[in-house]
């Protein structure tokens, strides 16, 4: 068949006002035959047509009318959707008329959609802010895996300008491997801005109805790094204050021998200073040999050998180690953990030798135990002042006790985490003291195990 050219369409009225035209014409039938009818009687020449001119002036104004009336309001919802199909949702029509509810209808759809449009941009504002604000790098691929989308860490970490990566494939990147495998793991790899050991995640995506990948990648070697840094700087402080303490007096008591041996003649009682010095130097000497000593002890814990440990019983006598106060045991159910009951036991005794002392000469020291969901909770309770409000109470050689060696809680916790659990040390709530919490994982009951 053959086909209208776009000029011929446009010299041509469109078929629907063509049809609205029609109908008015039709409508206005009726009375073309009353002035026709008119026309045929008897009367005056002039009068007649006269007549049948006001008929069809008036009919024609009619259909006119009629138009108008009809297209103008089609022309206004067309201008409507036109304005909505090119996304500019500020157009409104007037309502009223025979298209009312149709108007109505299209400004409360401008309205729905303007308002979803500022939503969208402001969540793709937000959004973009975000994945430029985050350290980790973020990569979408589209189902050929070709780069669609990244943000400026992922840019940093392959080292090139943003419009040089956009549609290239991830084997172009050197990503495909990244790819493929798990969806999460940690692999040491070499990209061209940076290497080291990462952390890489990826998920499907689906965008229009086709699918993608998202790749995050984290550099989890800087970030241990950097609590690497911060820890070494705790510790050496804390080393640094404590062979500090050794080495100062033993320094003085040096220069103090030198000065004294220097004499001349030396002073009668000169033997006993010397032996007084050596005394003091050989004590400092040996205080500092234990200390690094229990540093490596600390260092050389040996792996948990568990066993079945039933703590009703081994609590109660592990309270009646300490004969300073009475640590009051406050039974609980009969619970069994699979613990290494040497290294446990020496946990225990640092939390109730740091709760006795806190408490010393009046307070009292509780122990209790419970289950708590998936793990069992041994408890510490005392009467002392509380913790200090310091964050360094598990780092190595950290003391608030006169002549303490600092390794106690790094002790406990180290062999809990050993265990699969943990240690914490709050203030109590309820009234002054402190709360040692040591958990365990929980051993599955009978029941449990039917």
């Amino acid at each position: 068949m053959p086909t209208e050219s776009p000029a011929q369409r446009a010299g041509r009225m469109p078929r629907f006002e063509r049809r609205v035209l029609l109908g008015s014409l039709l409508a206005a039938m009726p009375a073309l035959l009353v002035a026709l009818a008119l026309a045929l009687t008897p009367w005056g020449d002039s009068l007649r047509w006269a007549c049948v001119g006001a008929a069809i002036i008036a009919t024609l104004l009619l259909v006119r009318w009629q138009y108008r009336r009809v297209v103008f309001p089609l022309y206004t919802l067309s201008g409507l959707l036109e304005a909505l199909r090119h996304g500019d949702y500020s157009l409104r029509g007037v309502q009223g008329g025979v298209l009312g509810d149709a108007i109505y209808d299209i400004n409360a759809l401008a309205e729905r959609l303007q308002h979803e449009r500022l939503q969208f941009e402001e969540s793709s504002y937000l959004l973009g802010k975000t994945l430029a604000a985050l350290d980790s790098a973020v990569f979408v691929f589209d189902e050929q895996h070709r780069l669609r989308l990244l943000n400026p860490a992922a840019q940093r970490l392959l080292d090139a300008k943003r419009h040089r990566l956009f549609g290239r494939s991830a084997a172009e990147l050197g990503l495909a491997s990244l790819l493929e495998g798990p969806s999460a793991r940690l692999l040491t790899h070499a990209f061209p801005g940076r290497s080291g050991r990462f952390d890489v995640r990826r998920t499907g995506l689906r965008s229009d109805g086709r699918g993608g990948q998202l790749l995050v990648v984290n550099d989890v070697g800087r970030v241990l790094r950097e609590e690497e840094r911060l820890a070494w700087q705790r510790l050496l402080r804390v080393l640094g204050h404590e062979v500090n303490n050794s080495l100062a007096p033993i320094q003085s008591m040096a220069g103090t021998l030198a000065t004294l041996a220097s004499r001349e003649p030396l002073p009668d009682d000169w033997r006993e200073d010397f032996c007084g010095g050596l005394e003091l130097i050989g004590h400092r000497a040996e205080a500092l040999t234990r200390f690094l000593a229990r540093y490596s002890t600390l260092a050389r814990l040996p792996p948990p050998q568990p066993r079945a440990v039933d703590l009703s019983v081994w609590l109660v006598r592990l309270a009646k180690l300490e004969h300073r106060l009475p640590v009051i045991v406050e039974a609980g159910e009969p619970l069994t953990v699979d613990a290494d009951p040497d290294q446990l036991e020496q946990a225990l005794i640092n939390l109730l030798r740091n709760a006795v002392d806190a408490s010393l000469p009046d307070g009292g020291v509780r122990l209790r135990w419970r289950r708590q969901a998936e793990r069992i909770l041994i408890e510490v309770e005392d009467d002392g002042p509380g913790p200090p409000p310091t964050d360094n109470l598990f780092v190595p050689f950290f003391t608030t006790k006169p002549g303490g060696s600092g390794i106690g809680l790094t002790l406990a916790r180290q062999i809990a985490e050993a265990h699969d659990g943990g240690i914490t040390l709050i203030a109590r709530k309820d009234a002054p003291g402190a709360l040692a919490q040591l958990w365990l994982p929980s051993r599955p009951s009978a029941t449990d195990e039917d």
